[in-house]
């Protein structure tokens, strides 16, 4: 027996139910096309959000806050820096941005360092990179195109940047010479890398980034220490391997993986409007953990 939906429409000749089948799927296109872009504006305002709290955290900084530009061979690279509110001489981070460049986030990230004691630089490692050679991440353009130029950075590039940052930030008269280097997802990666680069820093730490190569790691002189989301399984996976290599080329190196927090947790445990709890949980420890490991140095 047919069912009443095949049986034809004599004045379409379409069969019944066709068109309203039809309909229901436009229907349900044009309902998920709604929902996305009601997600993607409704994370766009939270990241604005999140920009304009840390923008405002900025101009409300007692602290001294200034951009400087560091110059090697022919490049000259901008760094933001702020100073801590100290009497003695302080310890400098070499701070690592993440793969978007130098954002406001990171710069607040730095303030924060300064408020804990530290003198804490962070070097555009996009400066001269955009159109022209001139300008950086802010000229480069929106966060796609700067995703897509720090991804292009060539790593002696980066290696002599850093070098030259270094050494600079160890001379200043505030500084009493000692630097620890910091970085986040590529800065994390990169943190490591340089590691294997520099003998002169005192401690390297990584938040959720790669190793460096195995092959590398006996070049290391600090302690590497690791920070790391529970649920960030690409990166959290390869510890257990990074651990082995750096114990086989006799290096120290202390991870520790804040349970239930994602990728990226320094930054979205301060959004007001992340749903994770243990995202926020994850950042507080890591920054107790983080300033107990620079005030042994």
């Amino acid at each position: 027996m047919c069912s009443l939906n095949k049986r034809p429409n004599h004045r379409t000749g379409h069969r019944y139910g066709t068109e309203s089948t039809i309909h229901k799927k436009h229907f349900m296109k044009r309902f998920a096309t709604f929902l996305t872009a009601t997600f993607f504006c409704a994370a766009l305002i939270s990241h604005m959000q999140a920009q304009d709290l840390v923008k405002q955290r900025l101009d409300k900084s007692p602290r001294h806050l200034d951009y400087v530009p560091v110059k090697h061979d022919n490049r000259t690279v901008n760094c933001f820096i702020a100073y801590p509110q100290v009497k003695e001489k302080a310890t400098a981070v070499l701070v690592i941005h993440e793969i978007y460049g130098l954002s406001d986030w990171v710069r607040g990230l730095a303030d924060e360092l300064a408020e804990a004691g530290y003198i804490a630089i962070v070097p555009d490692l996009l400066s001269g990179m955009a159109p022209g050679g001139a300008g950086g991440t802010k000229e480069i353009g929106d966060r796609d195109a700067v995703t897509r130029a720090v991804r292009s950075l060539p790593a002696d590039q980066v290696t002599a940047d850093l070098n030259a940052v270094a050494e600079y930030v160890s001379k200043l008269p505030a500084c009493n010479g000692k630097v620890a280097v910091s970085g986040f997802c590529w800065g994390g990666a990169q943190t490591f890398r340089y590691a294997t680069e520099n003998a002169s820093i005192k401690a390297a730490c990584v938040f959720y980034g790669d190793a460096a190569p195995a092959d590398r790691m006996s070049k290391i002189s600090c302690p590497v220490y690791g920070f790391y989301g529970g649920k960030d399984g690409r990166i959290t996976q390869t510890v257990p391997t990074a651990e082995k290599e750096m114990k086989a080329a006799g290096r120290k190196y202390e991870p520790v993986v804040y349970e239930g927090a994602g990728h990226g947790f320094m930054r979205l445990g301060e959004d007001p409007d992340d749903k994770v709890p243990e995202n926020k949980k994850a950042r507080e420890q890591a920054w107790t953990r983080w300033k107990a490991i620079l005030k042994k140095l």
